[in-house]
């Protein structure tokens, strides 16, 4: 086990298949949690390859009963590729080999293109997913959206995409329509939040729509 890091984060589960940092964060004391939630962090190919390490508090922060994952990407290891999710399963190996008690559910939440990790786990990850958020998204890098929702490992468990109008990168008016076409084909859960004043960043959703964040985990 790699050594542990300060502040809320109890330790860094380990990869076989890579080196990438991933960070865990859980509610001390607590023998159970109400869930796993993988955070996947924007600006995915920025040179800092230990964000996830400090990405995931906030998230922790506002939901202390669920065990926290937030992993790297950085560079050429970015989220939409099949060896970044594949070490992202190693970890959660990891993390329940350690818990000694397997993980076969998670959720998934994604920032700007982590929300590209969200669609990205979906169709390689392992496990069964329950909830996945997408914030300020721009789904259109992955192709149309008929073709992208139409498979298979999509169509299960909830879709929620949280998006404002005032993105500085991702306009509304390019996003909203592949959202909507998205999940008018994915076959499952889906729904759109929009926020007219609502800015591209974490900071504006967790502090001004934080009830859009929580609600589809109470569901």
């Amino acid at each position: 086990m790699k050594r542990p890091i300060q502040g809320s984060v109890m330790f860094l589960a380990t990869s076989l298949s890579s080196d990438m940092p991933v960070g865990v964060w859980r509610g001390i004391n607590k023998k159970d949690t109400a869930g796993t939630i993988v955070w996947f962090h924007g600006g995915m190919t920025s040179n800092n390859c230990q964000k996830g390490l400090v990405a995931g508090g906030a998230l922790s922060k506002m939901m202390p009963d669920y065990t926290i994952v937030s992993a790297s990407a950085c560079k050429q290891s970015h989220w939409v590729e099949p060896s970044t999710i594949e070490a992202l399963d190693d970890a959660l190996d990891s993390l329940a080999k350690r818990q000694k008690k397997d993980i076969e559910e998670i959720s998934l939440v994604g920032i700007s293109d982590g929300s590209l990790g969200v669609i990205a786990y979906s169709l390689w990850g392992k496990r069964k997913i329950k909830n996945r958020i997408l914030m300020s998204s721009y789904g259109e890098t992955l192709g149309p959206a008929a073709q992208v929702a139409v498979q298979a490992p999509l169509r299960t468990g909830r879709w929620r995409f949280i998006q404002g109008g005032a993105d500085r990168l991702y306009p509304s008016e390019k996003t909203i329509p592949w959202i909507q076409e998205f999940c008018k084909n994915v076959g499952t859960a889906c729904d759109l939040k929009f926020d007219p004043q609502g800015e591209h960043d974490w900071s504006y959703w967790q502090n001004k729509r934080k009830d859009w964040i929580l609600d589809i985990f109470s569901k």
